[in-house]
């Protein structure tokens, strides 16, 4: 039975964020995730993991300016000492959390640009070495261009094959249903091909991003898929609500307690 995480950053947000743990956890839930936590402090965030006897799952290194529009720069040349300092900035936090995957931006940049190729294999290499020796794993995430327009991860068979040729063990495919339908479809057979790299899956309806419930995809299958396939990382609730959380989590009923 899938292990699901509250996404933090898009649920529960009737509460301030830090409350959101302790919301998430009377819900049922035993993971959390979350986009980013670095408006606070890092032995604050452990502290309400703890609390709660939550399991952090995932958070995204530091995106740069993101009210202004960047979406992290991995894939810009120019910024790639930027992005060495969003890994020492993110390293308290993984340990203050004891989070085992980290989810590193791609940017936004063009994929047909061979110097942000180059600059991208690049920062995919130095953060999964520089993270290797704390067990942790980076996972990187294609993201549709219609929700996130010029974004250079844009494909998964570009990323699966960037993570082959690399071979590094801590490099994951972190597979969002989502994304993968809006630009693929063929969403279980992906599945089936890619689950060998896969360290972490995210969830939501399509197209609406709201509870994985209906719309075009058929998740309590998806869901039998993942146990078929022998998935055995974390799911994460990547997903708006359309009204309260706790109001639209009928869904979630079957798997409640579901243990890290």
């Amino acid at each position: 039975m899938p292990r699901f995480a509250a996404n933090l950053s898009m649920m529960f947000t009737e509460h301030p964020f830090l409350d959101r743990f302790a919301a998430a956890a009377k819900a049922g839930f035993t993971a959390v995730e979350f986009l980013f936590p670095y408006d606070h402090p890092a032995e604050e965030v452990g502290r309400r993991l703890r609390e709660n006897g939550l399991t952090q799952a995932l958070f995204n290194l530091p995106p740069g300016n993101w009210d202004a529009g960047e979406k992290g720069f991995a894939a810009l040349p120019e910024r790639f000492d930027d992005l060495k300092a969003s890994l020492e900035t993110a390293l308290p936090y993984a340990k203050a959390t004891d989070v085992k995957r980290l989810h590193m931006m791609a940017g936004i940049a063009e994929r047909s640009d061979a110097k942000a190729v180059e600059a991208y294999a690049k920062s995919v290499a130095w953060a999964a070495e520089f993270f290797a020796p704390h067990g942790l794993d980076v996972v990187l995430e294609p993201i549709n261009a219609r929700n996130v327009p010029g974004y250079f991860l844009n494909d998964f068979g570009f990323a699966r094959d960037l993570i082959r040729d690399l071979k590094i063990p801590n490099l994951k495919l972190q597979f969002d249903i989502y994304h993968c339908q809006i630009i693929h479809g063929d969403v279980t057979m992906r599945l089936r091909e890619m689950i060998d790299i896969t360290g972490h899956i995210q969830i939501a309806s399509i197209p609406s991003r709201n509870e994985p419930d209906g719309e075009e995809l058929n998740y309590p299958f998806l869901f039998k898929e993942l146990d078929r396939l022998g998935y055995a990382g974390f799911v994460g609730c990547e997903y708006n609500p359309r009204g309260r959380t706790e109001d639209g989590l009928g869904w979630f009923e079957p798997y409640k307690g579901v243990k890290p």
